[in-house]
């Protein structure tokens, strides 16, 4: 029973001992407009913060209507200034429903590619 309990022990040290790279992608961790959100006001921009750093070079954010149009600026891009930080322009966005597409390389070399949405409600008169 000795030997047992000392291979689990053995085995379960070596599991804890290997690099965790599950943990090591950039992660979205807010964004604005929030996910699957609801606002009465358009966006002037789209931000979304990450929990690392990101390759301002091998970063990319789009917006599109729910007609399959990309509807953002073209002109996304990593805050200097806080490098989590990605945005991208949205002009003359009307009520509707829009899909946020970003991929992102974070500065360990991961490659993280994702999408949310978000909704315009129409201003009450």
């Amino acid at each position: 029973m000795t030997v047992r309990r000392t291979l689990v022990m053995a085995a379960l040290g070596a599991l804890l001992a290997l690099p965790g790279s599950s943990y090591s992608h950039s992660l979205l961790v807010r964004s604005q407009p929030g996910q699957r959100a609801t606002v009465t006001r358009p966006p002037e921009r789209v931000q979304m913060w990450f929990s690392e750093r990101l390759e301002p070079a091998y970063a990319t954010a789009s917006v599109w209507n729910e007609a399959g149009k990309q509807v953002d600026g073209g002109d996304a891009k990593v805050d200097p200034d806080d490098p989590v930080l990605l945005s991208v322009s949205t002009p003359n966005l009307g009520p509707g429903r829009y899909t946020v597409r970003f991929r992102v390389l974070s500065v360990d070399g991961h490659v993280v590619e994702s999408r949310y949405t978000f909704t315009v409600k129409a201003r009450a008169r």
